[in-house]
């Protein structure tokens, strides 16, 4: 605001500020405090004046936001009522109200009057960022609040916003205060945006990996991952510019830059709860000195055993029609084919496994043997529950195993325990 626009907007309004001097004049006021009184008094019915004014805008905007948002149902006008847009947009009114009377206001004080001018257009600047981001939160919520984008990363979107949206009030602000064109500014900052591009390496390559994680559906909110990197297991919380926070199952929380997920290795357990079976890939250890031949009592013995009864049946008459057409001698065990104790067990923990009502049926099974460790030899399970919650995962897992292992005993079987332990030999219990 130069000085001749003063000098007219002076003329035009002093009608006011000469008839409020005039008024503290008659009441005794000394003329050396007049216009400073003058000044105070007006500034305070501008306050007041604002306040109400903006209060009862306010108070109208929600009322009427809200009743559209109920007989509507659109979720946007809901949104903009939780982010505040009512608050800022009642402010038009009294910023209206402001900028008019800083001519009136301050008639008797020019320069402050120019200094006046410029808060109120810095404040300006600051207003349109509140109001315009109060708009795209909304916007965010509303997205978010779809079941299909509920898991993207939206904040990293709506911080590239703010940020340009931070930016231009930036230049705008510096235009305001040194009177210098922003296309002066611009061309400052494109000499210097190898240092722009220093400071804000981590905002540029969280863009760009925020920008590939979505595209390559790598993350999305609500992802269990493990990132041994930085010792974090647990559910993706939050997706940002520059972070990713993961709650992991220790209810702690750990941040790492989003690049971290394009430029190092993680896992993802998406795959297995979309699947909806969870892997149990575990192993018993027989001893070895245990696995034998039966004999035929044995055999008959065991085909009380409901869950293999059919299949001894079965493979007892192979046995032996295969013993026949070869003369096996069967005055020893060795000679022929015969049944062993841990071909039935392995047979029987299928058979359990695959009536288990909580084992996924539509998934592999195995029941097999690994390479024999000195613990004895592995009898590995390998099978999938039917359900991807943890707790009853595990609840499962035991299940099963609690039975495996008490099962072992009707097959004559003994599992490795070790006995060097001096404590467990005498039967107590290390602590």
């Amino acid at each position: 605001m130069n000085e001749e626009k003063i000098e007219q907007i002076s003329r035009s309004t002093n009608v006011i500020s000469e008839w409020s001097i005039q008024l503290l004049t008659n009441a005794g006021i000394p003329g050396n405090w007049v216009k400073y009184i003058n000044l105070l008094l007006m500034l305070l019915v501008l306050v007041l004046l604002v306040f109400m004014v903006q209060y009862l805008t306010r108070r109208i905007l929600n009322a009427a936001l809200n009743r559209a948002a109920r007989i509507t149902g659109i979720e946007f006008l809901r949104h903009l009522s939780e982010r505040r847009f009512p608050h800022y947009l009642a402010m038009i009114i009294p910023f209206s109200l402001v900028k008019g009377s800083i001519p009136i206001i301050f008639d008797l004080f020019p320069r402050v009057m120019v200094m006046a001018d410029k808060l109120v257009d810095i404040f300006l600047i600051f207003y349109v960022i509140w109001l315009i981001s109060s708009v795209v939160n909304a916007f965010t919520d509303t997205l978010r609040s779809r079941p299909s984008l509920a898991d993207k990363p939206l904040d990293s979107y709506v911080q590239v916003v703010k940020i340009i949206l931070y930016c231009i009030g930036a230049i705008v602000l510096f235009s305001i205060l040194t009177g210098k064109n922003p296309g002066v500014i611009l061309g400052g900052l494109g000499a210097a945006s190898a240092i722009l591009m220093l400071v804000f390496k981590d905002t540029i390559l969280g863009l760009v990996a925020s920008m590939q994680v979505t595209a390559n559906d790598m993350v999305r909110i609500g992802d269990w991952i493990t990132v041994p990197k930085y010792g974090a297991d647990g559910d993706v919380i939050q997706i940002t510019l520059t972070t990713v926070k993961i709650r992991n199952f220790d209810k702690t929380i750990t941040t790492i830059p989003p690049y971290s997920l394009v430029s190092d290795s993680f896992q993802n357990w998406r795959g297995m709860v979309e699947a909806g079976g969870r892997r149990v890939k575990r192993s018993v250890y027989v001893k070895q000195s245990t696995i034998r031949f039966l004999t035929d009592e044995e055999v008959k013995e065991m085909q009380k055993i409901q869950a293999i009864a059919p299949y001894i049946t079965t493979r007892s008459r192979e046995i032996a029609e295969y013993n026949e057409s070869i003369g096996a001698d069967k005055s020893l065990a060795v000679n022929g084919r015969n049944l062993t104790n841990m071909g039935l067990f392995r047979e029987y923990i299928k058979n359990y496994l695959r009536h288990h009502p909580d084992v996924h049926k539509e998934m592999l099974l195995l029941v097999r043997q690994m390479q024999p460790t000195s613990k004895g030899l592995p009898l590995e399970l390998y099978f999938f529950t039917a359900t991807t919650e943890w707790g009853r995962y595990e609840d499962i897992t035991s299940d099963v195993f609690d039975h495996v292992t008490a099962a072992a005993s009707y097959f004559a079987l003994e599992l490795y325990e070790d006995i060097s332990n001096p404590l467990i030999t005498a039967g107590h219990k290390p602590e």
